[in-house]
């Protein structure tokens, strides 16, 4: 493939890149809870908690800097308990964030329950998250930028939904490519397939998981389920967790990527990781097989460490107001 990013502590630009990355989405507060034994219902549970920070669109951003994106930028909404912590950290992590702040709602909470399988069940407080509108958007953010990125958290409310076709628009008349992560099978399940679909009619590429695709499909086979999706005028990456990912493009499944052997600790942002590098590898110039390759490559580095960003740096170990560092 061209222009094969750097992978993890690379930086800088890469070859073929041509603009940066704009990720609309989200940034939360992730309580990450790793228990060994299954919940004891009404009583305790040991397990190794941490307060790190996250977000589906955050955490895609931050890899895609470690994947050797030089120009990654991020539009979120916040509230004003942890709006420092967040600016921090994403400044620590390359990330050029422009974080609107809500003084009504706090900060996304999310709690990851993560079992001994290193799978994770999350409770989601979508909080100031998913109160992004159009008049947080401007078409001026997408000066430089060679793809724009939506996170499907922001899909799932009148407000987010606004914001993103705001976006979405901007970016067809700029001929700026879109990707979008459906994000979750439960809130698609709310808001109807259907609607889905046609809010993100439009955009370039989907990057759903295996059972988020065949939500969108209503077909069992993942396999066809990607190419179904592709025949909508996109390109659908699935991803599979341990078994890799699927690549279709215009109706054909054109790549079947393995999977990268690794030892799982917590699978808690794998797909975030899998998009950020993604994304960098496309702005570098890859065909879409050739940068699932590069997502596989990061969901396998996510899934060794607690929570959903790259790495620790300065003062990103440290919760809001909390002082006290990531073990």
């Amino acid at each position: 493939m061209r222009g094969r990013g750097p992978g993890p502590g690379g930086s800088g630009s890469l070859p073929g890149s041509d603009g940066g990355l704009l990720v609309v989405g989200d940034v939360a507060t992730d309580v990450v809870a790793r228990h060994r034994s299954p919940l004891a219902r009404g009583t305790d549970t040991t397990a190794d908690i941490r307060l790190l920070p996250g977000g589906a669109g955050a955490n895609a951003a931050c890899w895609a800097v470690r994947w050797g994106c030089a120009d990654v930028r991020l539009l979120a909404r916040v509230g004003t308990d942890a709006r420092a912590w967040h600016e921090a950290s994403l400044r620590d992590s390359g990330v050029r964030a422009r974080l609107v702040v809500d003084d009504e709602v706090p900060t996304a909470t999310v709690i990851s329950l993560v079992d001994a399988s290193a799978e994770r069940t999350f409770l989601t407080d979508s909080g100031a998250s998913v109160r992004l509108t159009a008049d947080d958007w401007s078409p001026s953010l997408l000066d430089g930028v060679g793809r724009l990125h939506l996170s499907g958290y922001l899909y799932f409310s009148e407000a987010g939904r606004g914001a993103v076709a705001a976006a979405l628009a901007s970016a067809r008349e700029r001929g700026v490519a879109v990707s979008v992560d459906p994000a979750s099978v439960a809130f698609i399940e709310e808001l109807g397939v259907a609607r889905f679909l046609a809010e993100t009619e439009g955009a370039e590429t989907l990057l759903p998981n295996a059972d988020e695709a065949r939500l969108l499909t209503g077909l069992a086979d993942v396999e066809k389920a990607a190419a179904a999706l592709s025949r909508l005028g996109r390109v659908a990456v699935v991803t599979l967790g341990e078994a890799g990912a699927v690549v279709a493009e215009a109706g054909e499944v054109t790549a079947r990527v393995p999977p990268v052997a690794t030892r799982a600790v917590d699978s808690t942002g794998a797909g975030d990781a899998f998009t950020g590098a993604y994304l960098a590898a496309r702005l570098a110039g890859a065909d879409p097989p050739g940068a699932a390759k590069e997502g596989c490559r990061a969901g396998a580095a996510a899934v060794t460490r607690a929570g959903g960003r790259p790495g620790a740096g300065p003062g990103r170990g440290q919760g809001p107001g909390l002082g006290r560092e990531e073990r």
